[in-house]
């Protein structure tokens, strides 16, 4: 017998079955799927942020580092201001110590040149003190010896020049040539301050020497201190053709402070000086002139700017024949260089007038 064929059902339990635990197994392969990248995301989330965190740092580090690098170079540039001012005030101070170390040693070179003068002196002195122990032995061998002179007054010889006499005239040359034996000094010279002209070694030897011959004038005898350059003009104002007497001390130290203070300038006119000693009256009796040369003009005024020796001689002839007769002159010359006829000149008048005639060395007096 046949038997009969079943029908066939597509969708059983057995496909359903199947089809469950395929997709179970692909829904289970998911999710282990996913629970690994989970992990795995979390692993590089974690590693990322700590990442992100050290660079927040290392920023924040970076910011303050600039902000205290700022602030470093302020200060830095702060501190070179002020190095740049306090070099500024060293430099300063460098330059004001150098200038009083220059000073100092001009002090120092002038102290010494004061004390090797002073030494010069005493040298001097000495030479002085035993020249005049050796005179006074003399005096006492042979008694004191007085010498005859022409004109009126007496005269006693000290150093080789005459002095005494009751009316001693001294005419002091105060041309500019004073301010130095040397031309090229003179000219030099009467450009500077006046108060560096009143310096020069020639008139502070002038001006020392009227101090000296004033200390041997004579007590009771009178006197009168000219001095001249283009005019002659009492050294003490308001005593013009007045005969001054010697015992006050005071008119004396006037005289001399007053010459310290006159400045030497213009030219030389001897024709004023000697025609004061022809105006003088009672005339004196012995004359006493302070000079460095021969005159270079016969008037207060020249327009001559060149004199040559020969007219400088003439000069000197005409202003000789102002001196009144009788009367000695005794001359201080004070050597002019080049000047080659002032030395035969003064010591001619000096003969025939019956004075004497020095030069003076540079250490006197």
């Amino acid at each position: 017998m046949a038997r009969k064929r079943r029908q066939m059902e597509i969708f059983s339990m057995s496909f359903l079955d199947c089809m469950s635990c395929g997709f179970g197994a692909v829904i289970l392969f998911f999710m282990i799927i996913n629970s690994h990248v989970n992990a795995t995301t979390d692993t590089d989330t974690a590693a990322k942020m700590a990442e992100t965190n050290r660079l927040e740092v290392e920023v924040l580090e970076g910011r303050k580092n600039l902000a205290l690098a700022r602030n470093t170079k302020q200060k830095l540039e702060t501190e070179l201001e002020d190095a740049d001012s306090k070099i500024a005030e060293i430099l300063a101070l460098i330059k004001e110590l150098q200038a009083e170390l220059d000073e100092y040693d001009n002090d120092t070179l002038a102290k010494i040149e004061r004390v090797e003068k002073l030494q010069t002196d005493i040298k001097s002195l000495e030479e002085e003190v035993r020249r005049l122990l050796a005179l006074q032995r003399q005096q006492d061998a042979a008694g004191k010896q007085i010498r005859t002179f022409k004109g009126e007054g007496d005269r006693q010889y000290l150093t080789g020049l005459k002095l005494g006499g009751e009316r001693t005239l001294v005419l002091v040359d105060r041309s500019a040539s004073m301010l130095s034996d040397k031309l090229v000094n003179v000219l030099r010279r009467r450009n500077l301050s006046e108060a560096e002209q009143l310096r020069s070694r020639k008139w502070r030897q002038v001006v020392a020497s009227v101090d000296w011959l004033t200390s041997q004038f004579k007590q009771g005898s009178q006197y009168q201190i000219y001095m001249f350059n283009n005019v002659a003009e009492p050294v003490i104002q308001g005593t013009d053709g007045i005969w001054l007497k010697a015992d006050d001390g005071t008119q004396l130290n006037q005289a001399v402070r007053v010459l310290r203070q006159t400045v030497p300038k213009n030219g030389t006119n001897m024709h004023a000086a000697f025609k004061v000693a022809k105006q003088l009256s009672p005339r004196p009796d012995n004359i006493i002139l302070l000079v460095d040369g021969m005159p270079t003009m016969e008037a207060q005024t020249t327009s001559k700017t060149v004199v040559s020796s020969g007219e400088r001689g003439n000069i000197f002839s005409k202003a000789v024949r102002e001196l009144p007769s009788g009367v000695p002159v005794n001359i201080l010359l004070y050597p002019m260089e080049g000047d080659l006829n002032a030395p035969i000149s003064f010591w001619s008048l000096a003969l025939t007038s019956g004075g004497s005639f020095v030069s003076v060395s540079r250490d006197w007096p």
